[in-house]
């Protein structure tokens, strides 16, 4: 049973906690030439994507004013997280622009100067991890942007003697100064425990690097596990006790569009991580000792949850039932 807030029959909910930002992407529409205002961001397409898996999620973030973060705040409603942590913006909303190739990739344009999601502060901060938080996944631009970046890794300190933590460095060139991205990404990876991250990251990040070396690599220096997602090529894997590379192959699908697939991505792992019970400060160690048949079918389950979001427009991740379908037409 999935209980947002309160107390299951089995005690209190063990919660995932997931910071970051909450804006809105303007999608190209049926009709040439127009957008479809969605809204998104990495982190809130994770908690959106965790609570249609049935997982208790929290989210934190500051929502802007104005329309835009109406439509973000109803969103969330729709989908069953409830705004008790968020923080209610006097700044705009941060807006994508998203552009997509022949392939359906997506490219993406932002306007966030100014706007809501990137001035945290630690007051706003002070209860977030109330309760039995048993992990906390953040990452992506909220990371990066500052003031709030700073905010958000004292929060990561807090959270690591109690909770897992999950990061996705998820890199927006266009927004980003090399140097000082790299330098924030290898000051949380000691911090986290389960890493995911795309090839095209890695390949901004360490130029002329192979995936494969830079997983390696990441593997032995503090996370439980890190993932390489591959685009249609599927996905690598290392945990910290066996850092030999696993590759899970790509999923043929009719791709409608990239957006949120690697959001998607990184819900599967959490959610399949959830089911395990292999959450929370506690169960670090049986984390980082994860035999490979269960590393196997945890990045299948991914898999699944991020290529069900190619299928359909903008970041609109998949229901446990839609995974379950899917896997009972498609038995490997």
């Amino acid at each position: 049973m999935s209980v947002l807030n309160g107390e299951s029959a089995a005690g209190p909910v063990r919660i995932i906690a997931v910071a970051g930002e909450a804006l809105v992407d303007l999608v190209p529409a049926d009709v040439p030439g127009h957008f479809a205002a969605m809204p998104g961001g990495s982190p809130t397409n994770v908690a959106v994507g965790l609570v249609r898996l049935g997982a208790p999620v929290r989210m934190l973030a500051r929502i802007g004013a104005g329309a835009m973060g109406n439509r973000v705040r109803n969103h969330l409603r729709h989908n069953g997280l409830s705004l008790d942590h968020t923080i209610q913006a006097k700044e705009p909303t941060s807006l994508a622009i998203v552009d997509l190739d022949a392939n359906g990739v997506a490219q993406y344009d932002f306007r966030i100067e100014g706007t809501a999601d990137w001035q945290w502060t630690d007051a706003e901060l002070a209860d977030a991890l109330d309760g039995d938080v048993i992990a906390l996944h953040t990452g992506s631009l909220a990371m990066t942007q500052q003031p709030g970046a700073d905010a958000l890794l004292r929060l990561i300190k807090r959270a690591r003697p109690a909770s897992t933590i999950s990061y996705d460095p998820n890199m927006r060139p266009q927004l980003m100064i090399h140097e000082q991205a790299r330098a924030r990404v290898e000051t949380v990876l000691p911090l986290a425990d389960v890493v995911k991250v795309s090839s095209e990251d890695l390949a901004w990040l360490y130029p002329g690097r192979a995936p494969r070396d830079v997983l390696t690599d990441w593997a032995c220096r503090g996370p439980a596990l890190v993932v390489v997602t591959l685009g249609g090529d599927g996905a690598l894997a290392a945990t910290a006790e066996d850092r030999t590379p696993t590759h899970h192959p790509g999923m043929s699908v009719e791709v409608v569009d990239t957006v949120g697939a690697g959001d998607a991505f990184s819900t599967g792992l959490l959610a399949g991580l959830l089911r395990r019970d292999l959450l929370g400060a506690d169960r670090r160690k049986a984390l980082r000792a994860m035999e490979l048949s269960d590393l196997e079918q945890l990045l299948a389950e991914a898999a699944v949850t991020a290529a069900l979001t190619c299928t359909r427009r903008g970041a609109d991740p998949p229901t446990a039932g839609e995974v379950d379908e899917f896997v009972h037409r498609h038995p490997a």
